[in-house]
């Protein structure tokens, strides 16, 4: 676990180099050094720091894929600073199924394990790959793309960053399926019956 969280340390100093090249064609510009929530007046330097990294520290693997975030939903002091950051947890044989950032690319850095990722762009064309601890991987703005753990037995983790403090994510199973798109249109455009867009809605369906 030692060698573990060394690996991750440096992930996020690798993450925060990436946070600066990303951030150049991310969000406008402000007018000021940083933007204060509008109940808030004084600040110090608690306001400029997250903390909820920190239960990553000496965790144990992942049982089920999971995202924390550093966005401006979670750190408010990121508003008009155009970065953001993600921790992407994968136990083994686990999916991020395919998604899109509407507002940034991603530039993912492996920690460890391994990954197959890949994107599709505009042609239809899709970009795959598959990566090793250490390997960084781009995911253009705005395009369909995954991440899977492909070993069996070992889990996986990624760190990510975004050149916008509001990067967004659409999730194409959830914006197509649960939604409440009527069941005959999406039957029609994937060519199938209305009976198979129900039992892809009831596999989406949340668990009880």
């Amino acid at each position: 676990m030692a060698s573990r969280t060394f690996s991750f340390l440096f992930s996020l100093v690798v993450a925060s180099f990436a946070l600066v090249q990303i951030a150049m064609a991310g969000d406008p510009n402000i007018l000021s050094d940083f933007i204060l929530p509008a109940n808030q007046s004084v600040v110090d330097g608690s306001f400029f720091t997250f903390t909820g990294m920190r239960v990553l520290i000496g965790a144990p693997d992942p049982t089920s894929f999971k995202v924390l975030k550093a966005s401006l939903a979670e750190f408010p002091a990121l508003n008009g600073q155009s970065v953001a950051t993600a921790v992407l947890l994968f136990p083994a044989d686990a999916v991020n199924p395919p998604h899109t950032h509407p507002r940034s690319a991603e530039l993912l850095y492996l920690v460890f394990g391994s990954l197959q990722v890949g994107f599709v762009d505009t042609t239809n064309k899709l970009y795959t790959q598959t990566l090793q601890a250490g390997d960084m991987f781009v995911f253009p703005k705005g395009l369909v793309h995954f991440q899977y753990n492909v070993d069996s037995k070992s889990s996986a983790v990624a760190v990510s960053a975004f050149g916008s403090a509001n990067a967004g994510t659409v999730s194409v199973p959830n914006s197509v399926f649960t939604t409440g798109i009527d069941d005959n249109i999406l039957a029609k455009s994937f060519k199938t019956d209305v009976a198979t867009i129900q039992a892809i809605k009831a596999g989406l369906a949340p668990k009880p």
